[in-house]
């Protein structure tokens, strides 16, 4: 777009040319009341002036103002946060009275917000952060739609650079195949090669030799013949697979492209022991799912560390090494478990063969054990003495450090980048939620909120952690950049402000390649179609048919179905604010069609609020009781207060789908959504909130529907009118079914989740070793960050 026919620029002149038509919009915003506003009550105004002043349709104002995420204003002036699309943001100002209108930067939008939230004038010292200064030199992806596909970027712009001639870029591929070892067995490449010419003449040797040999040769049967030419093991267990492998390499080193770097990179046996952080919540394989913060985090890493082994031994005897992968889970030890396994030190995981879960205990500044469940908004002080001990005793468990670190969540991912800068190891980072959208003005507001979440040391973690880490994984697009009307989560780090504390003019770059998508999907031995009566577990049925139909313990269900013979709309999740429950009753008491189509079950916290430690948890339960009683909702909603292990929560899935009922996951925002994956797993037809990651797991109408949580009535209706089709016409149940199992088994297995992360790794070991990926200034600019910032925050909160 040339400049002068930017909207911003050819706004200006419109304004000029229609001020009362200005005066009459900004005035309106201003009649609404409040200094801080959000991008529909902005469009809302806008379009009723629209219907007025037909001059305004079309106009670059109504351009900008299709941009506008939110507004500020005072007495006299009005503040615009424009985004033309994904991470490009203008910031616009206008004066109420005069019309002067003037582009402004992000600092003076941050500190006009400020003034307004805090009543004072400006502090001359507020500490700014901006990282923008640090990676200029680094190579940036440019297009929206690469966002997340970093790895491509990366090997695009670095592999031609590296391997041109053979300079200094060929001479540390060189050195890089040379490093990896396995305790005391050299890999590879030994030290008679010397230099890159000397390598493409011992590969052209090597390939001719194992073109003699049967292609199922064992490498150990041509070992010393291989090793005088400077050949290690790692490049195939047999002659057909070794041969491959070079034969990778000479095209690189030939001319690179990056498909085969990826290739061979991916073949390099780099990756024998990885640790997963995971501090909070209670972490077990049985009886812990439910519990306050405790739910889809525990599933995706318990069935991720499976999917990993198995496809780490794979590649290992690939290329024909005997060696045994080590996978460890890092959590906390919880004296007080609560008849959870959390107070044993060792546990290994099922299904894996040397996968365990170690657990650290939390110390307070004197050193003592914190014997009780924490909330994960309280638990800051103790993270970096956790990661000290975590460290220690994750050496001594696998004999050295090692090769991959993945953190989890706010706090897995800063004691992740603490672990990982003093053992100098490649560091992931999966977010699964971040706090910072969940929460309005979560950030503005902090000190308001700060007793109960203590969001001044969460994202000052979040921010030391996603930019220390190597590589960032995400489960969705949505989840680094959003929609077009939508900031994404981690885009909504580059520019916010903490009153008080201090301002970011660039936290993140969403354009970094260190972003990637890789979507996980459910465990197929546990989440599978309804259909497959083979694999059904039989025993569970007697059970699960006395736990929705028939009476129980009144601590542990209350409600019943007086028309059993209705299809049942399932809900499972954690009781808090975000995953909505409670309003998924209320919208079902408020609709009488869904009322007489179908019963409600509900599977989510406690009966008891005396039950829970988790105030929040507490407080929806009070508010569950509270709404089956106004609605008179006991004969037609089932509300089961009690944690269901994995088995038989697969087994429910596949129950209500025998009923040809549906999943209902109505959450506010959800990350990605694993619920949401293992009833589509099941055949389950499945709606879900339109915020977040099932906006793309679903293809709305063909294998699920969304719904707007904002949105009662239109959500109901959209439930209703599914169950309404069905009831004319069964296939349509069917066909949703089936497509909901293509949908999944297309895009989110596990398997595909497994060959990604372990290839991913690779790959940014080798760039991070082979160039300046390690963003050494960086670093050192964010260890002074922690701490003069985050450490303070935290050891205030120590009891």
């Amino acid at each position: 777009m040339n400049k002068k026919e930017h909207p911003l620029s050819t706004a200006e002149s419109f304004l000029l040319e229609n001020p009362a038509t200005m005066r009459c919009f900004l005035y309106r915003l201003a009649k609404l009341g409040h200094p801080l506003l959000l991008r529909t009550e902005v469009l809302d105004v806008f379009a009723r002036v629209c219907d007025e002043e037909s001059s305004l349709c079309g106009s670059p104002l109504m351009t900008l103002i299709h941009w506008c995420q939110e507004a500020a204003l005072d007495g006299a002036w009005v503040y615009f946060a424009l985004r033309e699309r994904v991470a490009h943001w203008h910031f616009l100002r206008i004066h109420r009275d005069s019309l002067d209108y003037q582009i402004t930067d992000p600092g003076e939008f941050l500190r006009f917000k400020e003034r307004l939230v805090s009543g004072r004038p400006d502090d001359l010292w507020t500490l700014e952060l901006d990282l923008a200064p640090f990676s200029r030199e680094f190579a940036k992806l440019h297009e929206t739609h690469s966002i997340g596909r970093g790895v491509e970027f990366l090997n695009r712009r670095l592999s031609s650079k590296l391997f041109e001639g053979l300079g200094e870029g060929s001479n540390r591929l060189l050195r890089f195949l040379q490093v990896h070892r396995y305790s005391n067995q050299q890999l590879m490449l030994n030290e008679v090669i010397e230099d890159v010419a000397e390598l493409r003449v011992a590969l052209r040797h090597a390939r001719n030799l194992l073109r003699k040999q049967p292609q199922k040769r064992p490498w150990g049967e041509m070992t010393s013949n291989l090793r005088s030419l400077g050949f290690e093991p790692g490049w195939g267990a047999d002659a057909k697979r070794a041969r491959d492998t070079m034969e990778l390499l000479l095209d690189i080193l030939e001319a690179p492209e990056p498909a085969n770097l990826e290739a061979f990179l991916s073949r390099i046996p780099m990756i024998f022991s990885m640790a997963i952080l995971s501090p909070h919540g209670f972490f077990g394989q049985s009886g812990v799912l439910g519990r306050p913060d405790t739910g889809g985090q525990v599933v995706y890493i318990l069935d991720q560390v499976r999917a990993l082994e198995r496809e780490m031994r794979q590649r290992l005897s690939e290329q024909g090494l005997e060696i045994d992968p080590k996978i460890v889970v890092i959590t906390r030890l919880i004296p007080e478990a609560e008849g959870t396994t959390c107070d044993q030190r060792i546990e290994p995981i099922a299904g894996c063969q040397s996968a365990f879960i170690l657990r650290v205990p939390f110390r307070n500044q004197a050193g003592d054990v914190i014997p009780q469940w924490i909330s994960r908004f309280h638990i800051w002080p103790y993270l970096e003495r956790f990661a000290a001990d975590a460290e220690r005793d994750l050496l001594a468990e696998l004999g050295g450090g090692p090769d991959l670190i993945v953190g989890n969540y706010s706090d897995g991912n800063l004691v992740a980048s603490l672990m990982s800068q003093r053992l100098g190891i490649t560091q992931c980072n999966i977010a699964h939620a971040l706090e910072k959208t969940k929460y309005l003005y979560s950030d503005l507001y902090w000190q308001q909120n700060e007793d109960h979440y203590h969001f001044s040391c969460q994202f000052t973690a979040d921010l030391v952690a996603m930019n220390t880490a190597d590589f960032i994984i995400t489960s969705t697009y949505q989840e680094i950049a959003g929609t077009e009307e939508v900031v994404g989560q981690y885009e909504s780090y580059t520019t916010f402000s903490m009153p008080g504390l201090y301002r970011v003019i660039q936290g993140t770059d969403v354009y970094d390649p260190k972003y990637n998508i890789v979507s996980p999907g459910a465990d197929p031995e546990v989440y599978f179609p309804y259909s497959e009566s083979e694999r059904r577990l039989g025993y569970l049925a007697p059970e699960l048919q006395q736990l929705i139909f028939e009476d129980g313990p009144p601590e542990e269900c209350r409600g019943f179905f007086k028309d059993p013979d209705k299809p049942i709309l399932f809900t499972l999740a954690r009781l808090d604010t975000i995953k909505n429950i409670t309003g998924l009753v209320d919208w079902y008491g408020h609709s009488d069609k869904l009322r007489e189509q179908v019963n409600l079950l509900v599977v989510a916290g406690h009966i008891n609020p005396e039950h829970s430690a988790d105030e929040e948890e507490q407080a929806q339960i009070r508010r569950m009781h509270e709404l089956m009683d106004y609605h008179g909702l006991d004969g037609e909603v089932r509300w089961l207060g009690r944690h269901l292990d994995k088995t038989a929560a697969g087994e429910l899935y596949r129950f209500v789908a025998d009923h040809r009922g549906a999943f209902v996951q109505p959450a506010l925002f959800e990350a990605f959504g694993l619920t949401v994956i293992e009833a589509m797993s099941s055949g389950l037809p499945t709606f879900a909130t339109c915020f977040g990651g099932p906006l793309e797991i679903i293809e709305h109408e063909i294998s699920g529907f969304h719904i707007d949580p904002n949105h009662r009535d239109a959500a109901t209706q959209v439930m209703s009118d599914f169950f309404a089709r069905c009831a004319a016409e069964p296939e349509y149940w069917e066909r949703i079914s089936a497509a909901a199992l293509e949908r999944v088994e297309s895009h989110y297995t596990w398997k595909r989740y497994a060959e990604r992360m372990m290839t991913l790794s690779r790959i940014y070991g080798f760039w991070k070793y082979v160039t300046d990926l390690d963003r050494t200034e960086t670093r050192h600019y964010l260890q002074m960050f922690y701490a003069l910032q985050f450490r303070p925050l935290a050891q205030r909160l120590d009891p």
